[in-house]
């Protein structure tokens, strides 16, 4: 897929990029493409499919993080929706956590060839990094991608918010009854369910 090709596959869900932000973004799409043949980073092969399941559906979420605030993205896998919440808003400093080392790598080698400021990655478990006082309570955010169900990502990622703070779930559409399942769990833990926001984004071609 050549730069314009994906440029274009990402204005057609009305994303604008600056001239750095295009750079970054076709470049990490490039990375990810590239070290996949080597690791197993994602399932999805297909460019159209990669654009679509990844770069958009992570973008979906930019507009609820405020301005210079700070997001921390749990089970981060291959960045998502991490780096491009740091490429779209450069603004916001982002923490990038996963439990596999060699994603971790991955993860350095994208910061460092996109020239990435105030993005970091940390090779860890959920569970062990909640009781870590470096990071616990201290984010204005706290997302993941499909990593649980509900009731335990609530678990997992409001450690990690400060008070007021906020954590935004990456569902599939077939949320209901495991949102319904995870009310009291996240009661307990002294959170409340502001509200679900559905987004269409196709299964197929673009």
């Amino acid at each position: 897929m050549t730069p314009q090709q994906f440029y274009e596959a990402l204005k057609e869900f009305g994303i604008e990029l600056t001239e750095e932000q295009k750079w970054q973004l076709h470049r990490y799409f490039e990375l990810l493409v590239e070290w996949n043949e080597k690791m197993n980073l994602t399932a999805i092969t297909d460019p159209k499919e990669i654009i679509l399941k990844h770069f958009v559906d992570s973008l979906t979420i930019a507009k609820y993080v405020k301005e210079d605030k700070s997001i921390i993205d749990m089970g981060t896998g291959a960045g998502f929706p991490g780096i491009p919440i740091k490429i779209y808003r450069k603004d916001v400093k982002v923490v990038l956590a996963d439990s596999l080392n060699k994603r971790i790598k991955f993860l350095d080698e994208v910061i460092d060839k996109l020239k990435l400021e105030n993005v970091e990655t940390i090779h860890c478990r959920a569970e062990e990094l909640g009781k870590n006082k470096q990071y616990r309570e201290k984010f204005d955010y706290a997302t993941s991608r499909a990593v649980a169900n509900l009731s335990t990502l609530s678990e997992y990622l409001m450690p990690f918010v400060k008070l007021n703070g906020k954590c935004i779930f990456m569902k599939t559409i077939e949320v209901e009854e495991e949102l319904e399942k995870a009310k009291k769990a996240i009661k307990t833990l002294g959170g409340k369910i502001e509200k679900v926001d559905k987004f269409e984004i196709p299964e197929s071609d673009l």
